[in-house]
């Protein structure tokens, strides 16, 4: 590749990881390396290329277009060799290592839990960690490979994500403040979102945000907006102040009770659709036997949410 000799594979990492964060201190701390051993290493590089593959001043950091060119070339080749390694340990091993499972809400940690205790029964080898993330991370959490699963009910956006088979469907309803006139009523319908602000999830992608608060109403009444919130507590607390409403899955009825918040059954609204995501290029023997771990808990259990019914296997 250079005059210079062979480029190692720690020199290929550490130049793909400030290609990525843009940042010398950040891409130390990820790498667990100094900053001066970072920038030793791209100074090398550069010097082997013979030219600048950073712009770098005090404010920022940028590829040049032959560090571009080179990023774009490594990244694919790199990103191929990880996996055949990873799948080949994998193989040869096992199925061990650190397995990384996000969920959202009381309840879906509850889910993820009783499938961790059928998975580790299986795999005793394979440690599971847990992760909380928000409602408004959407899929950054899996994307930026700080989980290595997701139990969401979003559909994954594009052919980076792959899908796991659906777990369990949970009907829609509407968080009202419990001094709402909806409060009363037994059930609610699409068309009742354009007499209220529905609240609005932060940072959440357009065609995320309409698979539970579409724009218009079936007639074609536009639905109005509110207050913007973060977390599933904003999302309540703003909710039993009277500030708007906002869909949810059933099992917030059940798990996140509060005084000042009713739930009303949506009769038209479509289900929340529950399964496992995760990234297409990161599949590992890991994630499929957890996969399949999570559809036998189902399987055995009429009711996951609630856990294993008396007698029940899970292992």
């Amino acid at each position: 590749m250079t005059a210079g000799g062979m480029v190692e594979q720690r020199e290929i990492e550490i130049f793909l990881t400030v290609g990525e964060e843009l940042h010398f201190g950040r891409s130390a701390e990820r790498l667990r390396v100094s900053v001066a051993m970072v920038s030793k290493t791209i100074k090398k590089l550069e010097r082997a290329v013979g030219a600048a593959l950073f712009d770098r001043t005090s404010r920022r950091v940028a590829l040049t277009p032959i560090g571009r060119r080179l990023y774009d070339d490594l990244r694919p080749a790199y990103q191929q060799i990880l996996d055949g390694i990873e799948r080949a340990v994998a193989a040869g091993r096992g199925i061990d290592g650190l397995l990384r499972v996000g969920f959202i809400g009381t309840a879906t940690a509850q889910f993820v839990l009783h499938v961790v205790e059928s998975f580790h029964a299986r795999h005793p080898a394979c440690q599971v960690r847990i992760e909380e993330t928000r409602y408004t991370d959407g899929f950054a959490p899996l994307l930026g490979d700080a989980v290595d699963l997701m139990l969401t009910a979003a559909r994954a956006p594009g052919p980076d994500l792959r899908e796991g088979p659906i777990l369990f469907h949970e009907p829609p309803m509407l968080a009202v403040s419990a001094r709402h006139p909806f409060a009363r009523r037994s059930s609610v319908s699409i068309e009742d979102l354009s007499r209220d602000k529905v609240l609005r999830p932060r940072g959440v992608p357009a065609e995320l945000d309409a698979l539970t608060t579409p724009t218009t109403t079936p007639t074609g009444k536009p639905i109005e907006r509110g207050t913007e919130f973060g977390t599933v507590q904003e999302l309540l607390a703003l909710v039993g102040a009277g500030r708007g409403i906002f869909p949810v899955p059933t099992h917030a009825s059940l798990y996140d009770g509060r005084p000042d918040v009713a739930y009303v059954p949506i009769r038209d609204g479509l289900p929340f659709e529950w399964r496992l995501t995760w990234r297409t290029s990161a599949e590992t023997n890991r994630i499929r036997a957890f996969c399949q771990a999570a559809c036998d808990f189902v399987a055995a259990n009429p009711n996951p949410l609630l856990g294993p019914v008396a007698g029940s296997a899970t292992s």
